[in-house]
């Protein structure tokens, strides 16, 4: 193995080590990755989750704050297709290296499809949040209950709001 030098040039590091940079990890130090952009095509609960809805289903998921917040998902609970929820009752559970914490559904209905992706790589809600990171798509019961969800902007001053603190 070839190792380079100690070059004491303010140089990025793919000019030294030959890696891509990561602007999350400078002088050796993790800092949080910048947030993703929060989709305005879906709908949200105060409890993080989203809900993005094509021709009376939705894929549920969790936000990239409640993911951030959480740390590295390591486990995902998720409800057997058929089961009927409720809108902000429980869903299931997902566990972090932090801790396990509760999932809401956040529309009423029927659980028509589970994420298998997630359930055998749970890091796919750390790493692909809004898209691979799904967990599970539900027959709305009463589409009227997105109403009750927060949009893009309203959640984004909840999250807002809630860092200030």
């Amino acid at each position: 193995m070839l190792i380079s030098p100690r070059i004491d040039l303010p140089l990025p590091a793919t000019l030294i080590w030959g890696l891509p940079a990561c602007p999350w990890l400078m002088d050796g130090q993790a800092k949080r990755r910048p947030a993703l952009p929060t989709p305005t095509d879906r709908r949200y609960t105060k409890e993080h989750e989203w809900v993005r809805v094509d021709d009376g289903v939705g894929a549920v998921g969790l936000t990239d704050y409640a993911q951030d917040q959480l740390g590295d998902i390591v486990y995902v609970d998720l409800p057997a297709p058929g089961t009927s929820v409720k809108q902000f009752e429980k869903l299931g559970e997902v566990e972090s290296v932090k801790a396990v914490s509760d999932l809401y559904s956040p529309v009423s209905g029927e659980v028509v499809d589970v994420n298998e992706g997630v359930n055998d790589h749970p890091e796919l809600v750390n790493q692909s949040p809004y898209d691979e990171g799904w967990l599970v798509h539900l027959r709305l019961a009463d589409p009227a209950e997105l109403e009750a969800l927060l949009t893009a902007e309203q959640y984004d001053a909840l999250v807002a709001e809630a860092e200030a603190e």
